[in-house]
Parts: C-alpha cells; structure tokens; sequence
C-alpha cells in the first residue's frame, strides 16, 4: 500500500509541505483538508486588495486545478472534529474519515475577539481571511468614519486601508507607541507622523470599552477606555489569534498557545508535525522556544515539516531567520529576526523618516527594526545565522553605511 499523508490547512505552510511531499514521493497519497472555501491565496497582497490597489486576480496563488495536477487531493469546506492519533485517523464534521500514516497541523489561528459590548455589531471587522479582505474593501470603500484597535503589524494594516479609502479613523492604542515591543518612542513617531498624514489619528494609552449600535444592530461609534466617543460606521480590530487547537483535545499533543514542537517540526505524538503560525517551535538560533507568524516562516516550516515526514531518518532542523515588511508609507519599514526579545539594544536615528533599532541576546544580535533604509537587512540576518558576539560594536554595527568587513569578530567564529 501507498503510503498516506493528510495535511490539515491550506496556507502558505500546507500547500509548501504538500508539494514538497509530492515532489518527494510520487506514488503516495496526500490529501489537503481546510475549512475554507478557497484555494490558497497570498496573506500578504489581500490588504493591498483591501486598500483599492489590486484586483482579486493576482491574491490568488493555486486554482483547484493546481491539486489536481499533482495529484493531490484538496478538501475544501471540509471541518475536522477530532484525531485519533493510536488509529491514525482524522475525523471531519462531515466528510468522512481519512487515514494517514503522516499528520501535519497547519491551520494557523482566528482572530480574537474584543470582551466588550457589542463586539459582534455588523461593520466589526477582523482581518485575516480573502474572505475578510472583500468584506473590508466593501464597508471601508463606503465608510466615511472610522476606528482601528490594536497596536500591532495587522493592525497598522487596517490603519492604511482607512487611510487608503479615505476614511475619517482614529486608531486606539494600549501602550504610548504603536508597537510598542519593537519600537522606541522616537521609532514609533515615525509612524506616527505617517499615519496621521494619511487622515489616521493616533489615540496612545488607552483602549475600548464597547460599541455603540443603531436599530439595525450596525455599530455607529466606539466608546475608548474613558468613555470618550468617536463614530465609527467602520471598525477593524486586531488584537491576537486564538489558535485552532480544539480538535487536538485528547491526543497527547503538548498545546502552549498553539502547537508545541521541536526544531524538526514535530510534537511530541509520533507522526504528527505541524508548522506554519500555528506552531511554538524551538528556535535554535534563539536557543529557546518561539513564534513567528510571518509568510517566509511558514513557507519554510511547512517545507521543513513535509522532509522531516517524508524521511526522519535524515531530519533537517527549521533554521531561519525571518523578516516582515511594511509599505504602506513613503519609506519602508521592515523588522527582522526577534525584535521583541532580547536582553540589550541599540538604535540610532539618520532623518525624520530613517531609524534603525537592533535587539541583542548574550551578546549576540537576533532581530531588528528598519525604517527608511531597508538595505542593511541582508547583512544583519547573516550576522544571525552566524551566531557571533557583536554586542559591544555597536558604533559600528549603526554606522549608516554599515560594513560588517569593519567588526573584529573571534578567530574561530
């Protein structure tokens, strides 16, 4: 008999490891289970649908008929129930059965819900499916005023679309800065400055307390954390994931805010991996367990996941140091690495829209923030990958034409 792989979610991470299985093994039987209603299209592009500025036709990535090619079988609309790991069997609300010999979870999150009143009013909107996407562009394009919660990269996305379809938008914030663990207070002016030149006014240091809807149940205004009111006919909020892990109940697999495995992609029942947003993998540049939620991650961790259940006899490790970028502005912005954690840093500012931050851990650099000059990037990520002590050149390390040629790093790294 063939041997088996059923792979559960159609992103980025799914669709990469079943072509990679494919590829890899021609005779086997791989099966693609996703409850959307569509095949595989680009995360990255649908805010630029949302925004007015591209047609529907370039997001899509694989048409139906991609599968079929491949000979692999893609269940769309299809909603898993539970999976009996000791059977090896995944069993679908209702469509059936379907057996594997390989398991890879790849069904990333949804987006959480604000706890206030009224949250669930038509025109509160959450970004994350092309389904949400064509649902923005309609309200936002008709929308005149409007609110945006949550101070993080999918919410400055809903940001630039109301500032893209000219709606009136303030943009409610918990911390003083947008991004607040990856920007300095001078970084985040930056933004600041850009969103409010797009018609987009900051509100720092507060929150939502609820809604205020019309007869029709269509909010009509948000009431921030001091009651102030501002009318909002449109709302996006993008506050999280929670992520799909309820069907993993009773299967063993360790769960930590999504999916725990180790640098193979692989949870601790055998035969089941997972990857994509939904993992909490082991980074072993970082030396410590993470997540990532960008495309490249995904990508790559599917691709990884898929070699490693494909032939475990030869397991390669997901090395990779990702990076995520903006452009909704006049100067790029794009973060690299683990901007976020670290237990040092340093930044420098070149102009009014050029800034530069690196995040360091032991003594070693592990992400960082570019605004306005996104070109050093590469030369940054190699001095990841190569896992060299570098923290005290930090002169060096922001010279605005930085040359690595210039740090003294150790003989024998």
């Amino acid at each position: 008999m063939s041997e088996s792989y059923v792979i559960i979610g159609d992103g980025i991470a799914g669709s990469s490891a079943a072509e990679t299985i494919r590829e890899a093994k021609p005779d086997a039987d791989v099966t693609v289970i996703t409850d959307e209603g569509e095949a595989l299209y680009n995360r990255i592009l649908i805010k630029e649908f949302a925004k007015g500025k591209l047609p529907e036709a370039p997001i899509s990535i694989h048409e139906e008929d991609w599968y079929a090619e491949r000979d692999i079988d893609l269940e769309l609309n299809t909603f898993v129930t539970d999976i009996d790991p000791d059977a090896h069997e995944v069993h679908t609300h209702d469509s059936g059965t379907f057996e594997y010999d390989k398991l890879l979870v790849a069904t990333g999150g949804t987006p959480t819900q604000l706890p206030v009143d009224n949250s669930d009013a038509d025109g509160i909107h959450h970004f994350w499916t092309f389904q949400d996407a064509r649902r923005i562009a309609e309200h936002a394009e008709q929308a005149e005023t409007g609110v945006v919660v949550g101070a993080g990269l999918l919410g400055i996305d809903l940001a630039a679309i109301c500032g893209e379809q000219d709606v009136d938008a303030h943009y409610i914030m918990r911390g003083n800065r947008w991004w607040r663990y990856g920007l300095s207070l001078e970084g985040a002016e930056i933004i600041h400055n850009a969103l409010e030149e797009k018609g987009v006014t900051p509100i720092l240091e507060s929150g939502v307390n609820g809604f205020v809807t019309d007869d029709e149940g269509s909010v009509v205004a948000t009431l921030d954390a001091d009651d102030n009111e501002y009318d909002s006919e449109f709302v996006g909020i993008a506050i999280g994931l929670n992520f799909n892990t309820e069907y993993l109940q009773g299967t063993g697999v360790k769960t930590d805010n999504g999916v725990v495995v180790d640098q193979y992609m692989q949870t601790d029942v055998d035969d089941i991996y997972a990857a994509g947003d939904i993992t909490r993998f082991y980074d072993v540049i970082l030396g410590e367990y993470t997540q990532n939620g960008s495309w490249g991650s995904a990508k790559q961790q599917g691709v990884i996941a898929a070699k490693n259940m494909v032939d475990d006899d030869q397991a390669e490790e997901f090395r990779w140091v990702t990076s995520y970028s903006i452009t909704h502005f006049d100067f790029p912005f794009l973060s690299f690495g683990f901007p976020t954690l670290g237990d040092d840093d340093c930044e420098r500012k070149y102009s009014d829209t050029e800034w530069r931050r690196l995040a360091f851990k032991d003594g070693k650099l592990i992400g960082g923030v570019l605004i306005g000059d996104i070109a050093p990037q590469g030369k940054y990520k190699d001095l990841i990958r190569k896992e060299v002590d570098v923290a005290d050149q930090k002169d060096i390390l922001l010279e605005k034409e930085f040359d690595p040629d210039k740090l003294a790093l150790p003989q024998e790294q």
